[in-house]
């Protein structure tokens, strides 16, 4: 049997953006079509506002303008993510950070972590790139006159999660065709072989489609509920499960372009900066900590009284699908899994999950066998490779102040997996070899970052002199270019005033 009629069940990120891409890569089909229904008794979560830069592939691939996501969402640029406080404060200072830039690592093809290694008095990310002392200089990563999605330095977006997915509701129905229901899904039909057959809607009866695309939230309605896929918890790995969520009006001058991430006794809190207000969330571990202490941790660092906002209080469920595909039904957000939102995962892996579906769609009922197989293969270890990268953060850090942070080091919460690689770091520099799959989702230039930034022990070894004076001038070489830039860009909060007079010129 031919497939040719998808539906999206859920709204959200991960439902219109699955909805678009479907749509688009469908575009010059006329028998597929493509259908989103979205209850209006469910409100979305709404809380991914934190992108990484293969968004931008995306919104290109769906036809979105980049000057649209900043004046239709409240857009910022992300240039990287900054960690606070994730080293032990007497020996690293109060405020201590680093950062976990978008820019590659190697600007002239060498690995300059062992060079970094050798000298004490710049961080990795500022031997590396010109991005940190953009960022922290609070300049764009481009200019007016820069084509859209194209920069000096590689970034990504920050934006008003609710008004991200009206802008790809908008874009899904009126320029790529998508057919939009308003109404609950309350059951499903089986088809004999266990498939799904129809949908049951609270008020329009029984619809029936070829496939059925799950972004239902953390309820994974059809996958998890009505094909009964198991889930992989993983919360003995990320202890984080709970979060206190606010927005907080600012107009400040200066809008940061990178996420905050500040550590705390028994988590981490994020800060996100829009043009006109700030996303903060105070992630924690409820075995660590009791709500009315992370509701006073979190009104502290905001530095107002909370009790006249509205705090969102979410569950955060660890872990992902044992499949994400399922005979005619794949999962893509939350429905598939989750971890916390340390690295802007949840968007990262609904986008990943989207592309890589719509990248080999079945033709007929006969392909879902072979591309289901492929498909689970490639997302379990995309989850995976996630999981570690997470993990990485906490098992490296040198905090001691709670048994949050002294838990997360034990041997039994680390997955043989990042052991493994922790065990061979410790005894040579890593290396492009050490990733050998395009599906790690975090590679290299990821880990070096981190790895360099809360200075993980590596086996020390020198450098020859030549080679000294060859990656210290390079290092003058980055210096001096962002010195330029520097003079050169605007603040992103100029920037982003004159996109809403002139927008980016189309690439």
């Amino acid at each position: 049997m031919l497939v040719n009629d998808y539906v999206v069940v859920g709204g959200g990120t991960a439902g219109w953006l699955s909805a678009c891409l479907l749509a688009s890569a469908t575009s010059e089909h006329a028998a597929k079509t493509v259908t989103l229904i979205e209850s209006p008794d469910i409100p979305i979560i709404g809380v991914g506002e934190g992108t990484v830069p293969s968004i931008r592939d995306t919104l290109k691939r769906i036809g979105i303008s980049e000057s649209d996501l900043f004046n239709h969402c409240d857009g910022s640029f992300k240039q990287s993510i900054k960690f606070v406080n994730w080293m032990d404060k007497k020996k690293h200072g109060e405020n201590n950070f680093y950062h976990h830039l978008f820019d590659y690592p190697f600007p002239f093809g060498d690995n300059l972590c062992q060079y970094w290694h050798n000298q004490s008095t710049s961080s990795f990310a500022e031997i590396v790139s010109i991005q940190q002392y953009l960022a922290e200089s609070m300049k764009a990563p481009k200019g007016i006159c820069d084509p859209e999605f194209a920069g000096v330095s590689d970034y990504a977006y920050h934006f008003d999660a609710h008004k991200f997915a009206q802008l790809l509701k908008r874009h899904a129905i009126e320029k790529l065709g998508v057919t939009y229901v308003s109404d609950t899904v309350v059951d499903v039909t089986h088809s004999h072989d266990g498939s799904i057959d129809q949908l049951v809607l609270k008020e329009q009866g029984s619809m029936g489609f070829d496939f059925y695309i799950d972004c239902s939230g953390f309820s994974s309605y059809l996958l998890g509920g009505k094909l009964d896929v198991p889930f992989v918890d993983k919360q003995d790995v990320i202890f984080s499960n709970k979060a206190l969520t606010v927005q907080v009006p600012e107009l400040e001058a200066s809008i940061p372009p990178y996420t905050i991430s500040t550590a705390h006794q028994a988590g981490w809190i994020w800060d996100i900066a829009l043009s006109n207000r700030r996303g903060v969330g105070f992630v924690y571990c409820d075995a660590y900590l009791d709500k009315d202490t992370a509701f006073h941790k979190l009104q502290t660092y905001v530095g107002r009284d909370l009790n006249d906002f509205n705090v969102r209080d979410l569950d955060m469920k660890i872990g992902f699908r044992e499949r994400a595909w399922e005979k005619n039904c794949i999962a893509i957000g939350l429905s598939q899994g989750f971890v916390e939102p340390l690295e802007a995962t949840a968007i990262l892996l609904s986008d990943f999950s989207a592309n890589l579906f719509c990248n080999k769609l079945p033709e007929t009922t006969a392909d879902i066998a072979v591309l289901s197989k492929r498909f689970n293969q490639r997302v379990s270890y995309a989850w995976q490779s996630v999981i570690d990268f997470v993990k990485l953060h906490y098992c490296i850090s040198d905090r001691q102040d709670s048994e949050f942070w002294q838990d997360n080091r034990a041997s039994n919460s680390i997955p043989d997996s990042l052991k493994e690689r922790l065990e061979l770091w410790s005894q040579t520099y890593p290396t492009k070899d050490d990733f050998f799959s395009k599906f790690e989702v975090f590679d290299i230039e990821n880990y070096l970052y981190v790895l360099c930034g809360m200075n993980f022990d590596f086996n020390r070894y020198g450098l020859t002199e030549k080679k000294t004076k060859e990656f210290a001038a390079q290092h003058q070489q980055v210096f001096a270019t962002a010195e330029q830039y520097k003079r050169q860009l605007l603040e992103q909060r100029a920037l982003l005033e004159k996109v809403k007079v002139n927008n980016f010129s189309k690439s």
